[in-house]
């Protein structure tokens, strides 16, 4: 499969999600990967995507708990995906993979945290 990295959000957990806090628009992030500011907002307020604040709100009311390792907004096949990993309290990390226009799961991955 080919993915298309757009932007990479964030990777350090709650300090990260306090900074994106603060930001306001949270499709933004910091770190960009590829894409710049601009366009991520033009897809945001085009409504072709939903915002990050969005997307991990609906995953937090269905799968509270867990630390979140990272988020990205990936384009697969001429769609935009939320691809989110979270670190769970077993130790276990789990990659979701969102619709970033509908905010469906589409995929769930897990592995064993390694020691």
């Amino acid at each position: 499969m080919f993915f298309k990295k757009i932007i990479l959000i964030y990777r350090h957990g709650r300090i990260a999600a306090i900074l994106l806090l603060a930001t306001g628009l949270f499709v933004t992030g910091s770190v960009m990967a590829g894409r710049d500011h601009d366009e991520i907002r033009r897809l945001h307020g085009a409504g072709q995507i939903l915002s990050l604040e969005t997307i991990i709100a609906s995953h937090r009311h269905w799968h509270p708990g867990g630390r979140l390792l990272e988020a990205e907004l990936e384009s697969e096949h001429g769609r935009y995906v939320y691809d989110l990993k979270f670190l769970d309290d077993d130790g276990v990390v789990r990659e979701f993979e969102y619709d970033a226009r509908t905010g469906e799961l589409w995929h769930l991955e897990h592995e064993e945290e390694q020691e």
